[in-house]
């Protein structure tokens, strides 16, 4: 063993040490490798960040540009709507119809861009279901994962595996050859969610601000956050009258937030919108008042919200705080002379002026610099009011720039990327075409590409590259392999096989499973003739362990999903621990039982 063999394996033991320990961030401790095995001359600088040029690390951000561009286009609000309509609001139902979507799409695209046509889906579909993000997230990146083990173009170590084989002499596989496994393993990592899930997946939301922001207005304020729907019937006494003469709230401390006649709704109805009979109302409140006030005027109280249920998904309307601003025309002005509902569809609930908080009407108490308005609307309107110079915003807007008329060219561009990869054109470039193309084509500007991007992951991704660069120019792994494989010699068959399986694994952690597949596959041929093993069913382990990546978010897929679910290192070594060793234990024995 060299001083430099020794040196790159004990920076991968101090690598595995901050992993586990978690001393530091994923991407702090990339980046601190990357530049400990530059000065140590391990690589040489050039060497040390070309992880930032690489195909993988371009392809994860072109792939994030594109996923932001699918989603604002509206194609995703599409694709939750039947996969909510088949699964509803059940976790397990959730998991494994998008699961066993992604794992099949994944069969024939690489498993990142299935993962990312699918991610903002799964983050609609977490907000409206209230779940968290981490315990949908997570098994759907497993199955992209899983997925590419179906066919011999699902993934890059399977592709490459046939071109290795032709060069070692051996018969190159069908396009189908390793299908039965990788049924086999995209099911057992269903099945493993379903019934470990609760167990072994984290209750996180990810970094939501948003949401943490909503919970703090509401709790400082007091707000009342039920909404409830009533019909106004014909025998009503509330039928001809204004909203102001139904003193809802000086009586009821109730608010009107819409108002639906036919198929047209009013948001935030002005005082002089006039009630009739067939209407239904919006309220938000406490129940106790809305029955108060249903009986009062003889209303119909509906048990659910199914007119305004827009209104309940909190990535469609929630609660803001306005600040009044300190040139404002609006001082020395009441909410009534200004006509507010009228002029910004938002609902006025407390008025916090000089100190003190008014709830209520205080329509015609008169605005002052510095007053904070809390407001109940839809995001929408409130993006349109961080505009007027008149307010200040001071709550997050969680408005989207859906162009649902861009939806057929973000899916052109998407589709055409992913066409491109399929054809053979290196990933990198496909997908980055597709990235410029939805720039060029206005699906998104420029700006909103570069705020799409996921910095943490790049660098994660970056800075581990160089490592397994070293670990190659070094010799460190084939002096490893070439160890295992000596000692391995004369033992039992299933033993070499989870050996080989084993090994693999742990190369792929930590470097490109691409490299880890070139390097142990002329090994593993070798071993396998010498022991008697079908060379082939050796290989083809080789090329499918070479996708046991879940133990660490250092695959492309679990490294793009850590943010969005708020994973941490010890999240993918208890979910992800267990579908190792499950993942193993399948693989080894179908190539045990069928290939040797």
């Amino acid at each position: 063993m060299t001083p430099e063999i020794t040196l790159v394996l004990s920076v991968l033991g101090f690598t595995i040490f901050l992993f586990v320990t978690e001393a530091l961030r994923v991407d702090v401790i990339a980046i601190l490798i990357m530049l400990t095995l530059g000065w140590l001359e391990l690589v040489t600088p050039q060497q040390a960040f070309s992880g930032l040029a690489s195909n993988a690390v371009v392809s994860i951000i072109a792939v994030m540009i594109l996923g932001y561009g699918v989603d604002r286009s509206g194609l995703m609000n599409r694709a939750a709507k039947p996969i909510m309509r088949f699964a509803g609001k059940s976790e397990s139902r959730l998991i494994s119809t998008v699961s066993g979507v992604v794992g099949v799409i994944s069969a024939f695209m690489q498993n990142v861009g299935a993962a990312a046509l699918f991610l903002p889906a799964m983050l609609r579909i977490a907000k409206q279901t209230h779940l968290p993000a981490s315990r949908l997230l997570m098994p759907m990146g497993f199955a992209a994962i899983l997925g590419g083990t179906i066919s011999m173009v699902g993934s890059s170590p399977l592709i490459i595996l046939n071109d290795l084989m032709k060069a070692g002499g051996q018969e190159k596989f069908g396009l189908f050859s390793v299908t039965p496994l990788g049924l086999t393993l995209l099911g057992a990592g269903i099945v493993y969610f379903m019934l470990a899930g609760k167990v072994v997946l984290p209750a996180k939301t990810g970094e939501d601000t948003s949401v943490e922001r909503q919970r703090e207005l509401i709790d400082t304020w007091q707000l009342p956050v039920n909404i409830h729907e009533l019909v106004v019937p014909l025998t009503s006494a509330l039928v001809g009258k204004a909203r102001e003469e139904s003193r809802l709230e000086q009586d009821f401390r109730l608010h009107l937030i819409a108002l639906a006649d036919g198929d047209e709704i009013l948001y935030a109805p002005w005082r002089h919108a006039h009630f009739a009979a067939g209407q239904v109302l919006a309220l938000i409140g406490e129940r106790n008042d809305v029955e108060r006030f249903a009986a009062a005027w003889k209303l119909e109280l509906r048990d659910s919200v199914e007119r305004f249920e827009e209104l309940q998904n909190p990535a469609n309307a929630g609660f803001a705080e306005l600040i009044v601003a300190p040139h404002s025309s609006l001082v020395g002005k009441s909410t009534r002379d200004i006509s507010f509902r009228h002029t910004y569809q938002l609902e006025p609930l407390l008025l916090l002026s000089e100190g003190k908080t008014e709830r209520g009407d205080f329509s015609d108490r008169p605005l002052h610099a510095g007053d904070a308005l809390v407001v109940h609307g839809r995001w929408r309107d409130l993006k349109t009011l961080a505009h007027d110079r008149n307010f200040v915003v001071a709550t997050p807007v969680e408005a989207e720039d859906i162009d649902e008329s861009k939806g057929w060219i973000a899916g052109l561009c998407f589709a055409g990327a992913i066409g491109l990869a399929l054809s053979g054109a290196q990933l990198s470039m496909a997908l980055m075409s597709g990235a410029l193309a939805m720039i060029l084509l206005r699906v998104i500007s420029i700006d909103d590409a570069y705020r799409s991007v996921d910095w943490r992951t790049v660098f994660l991704l970056a800075g581990l590259i160089p490592l397994g660069v070293a670990m190659e120019k070094t010799g460190a792994a084939s002096y490893v392999a070439t160890q295992m494989m000596e000692v391995l010699g004369g033992g039992h068959t299933l033993i070499i096989l989870l050996a080989i399986a084993t090994l693999t694994t742990l190369f792929s952690l930590f470097m490109s499973n691409v490299a880890a597949t070139v390097l142990l596959v002329p090994l593993v041929i070798e071993l396998a003739q010498l022991a008697g093993i079908d060379p082939r069913g050796a290989a083809l382990l080789v090329g499918v362990s070479a996708s046991n990546s879940f133990l660490l978010p250092t695959h492309q897929v679990n490294a793009m999903l850590m943010a969005p679910g708020g994973y941490h290192n010890a999240d993918y070594m208890r979910a992800g621990g267990g579908m190792t060793l499950l993942f193993l234990a399948i693989s080894v024995s179908y190539i045990y039982l069928f290939h040797v």
